[in-house]
């Protein structure tokens, strides 16, 4: 594959790339998806069948801990996925998730500080907290990609950010459509072939 133009895009350029790559490497990002909601979906399933959040406590706080572990894990091999195929090289699914397993611990900690900053924005009149939304979108790329603390990434992405926050919102939709997509066919697969499986993907 011939990787786009090293260039900004508009977003109508970001989602005709986005779509393109996904198109291509659907195998792969939906092995990703399956591999990281596994888990996460047998979990909720006993719980659901043994009574419910109330009567499994301690479990629910460990759904909770392998929800984010699985979460971090899922972005930073689809992360990797995109940003290898846009350069013109391919990665499979289980090479990404390997490449991804070190930087738990950091995406962790970089969203829980995105996740802070933003929420303090968005108590001062809503307008702050989608520019800090969209200045901090890359904070996890720059863990991933560039291998920054999680302090650094913030300041990263606020750099790379200056004078394209639009573009970066339209950015951050095509990453939710990436990630979730995967995860919304799985889920309706289930509930396809699970009796009572309409509320798995929910949360305890």
């Amino acid at each position: 594959m011939t990787p786009p133009a090293l260039r900004p895009l508009t977003v109508g350029e970001i989602l005709d790339v986005s779509f393109t790559l996904y198109r291509r490497h659907f195998a792969p990002l939906a092995g990703v998806a399956l591999v990281c909601s596994g888990i996460p979906v047998i979990l909720n399933m006993f719980i659901q069948a043994s009574g419910g959040m109330l009567q499994n406590l301690p479990l629910v706080l460990v759904y909770y801990i392998v929800f984010a572990a699985l979460s971090s894990i899922a972005t930073a091999a689809t992360l990797f996925i995109v940003s290898d195929s846009y350069l013109g090289r391919t990665i499979d699914a289980r090479a990404a998730l390997r490449r991804a397993g070190p930087f738990i611990g950091r995406i962790l900690i970089c969203s829980m500080l995105t996740g802070l900053v933003i929420f303090v924005g968005f108590m001062f009149f809503v307008i702050p907290g989608i520019i800090l939304l969209a200045g901090l979108i890359l904070a996890i790329p720059a863990v991933v990609i560039e291998g920054k603390s999680a302090g650094a990434a913030l300041a990263r992405s606020w750099e790379l950010t200056r004078g394209s926050r639009w573009r970066m919102l339209g950015l951050l939709l095509v990453l939710i459509i990436l990630l979730y997509i995967p995860l919304a066919a799985i889920g309706g697969i289930i509930a396809l072939f699970v009796p009572g499986a309409g509320s798995i993907l929910s949360t305890p």
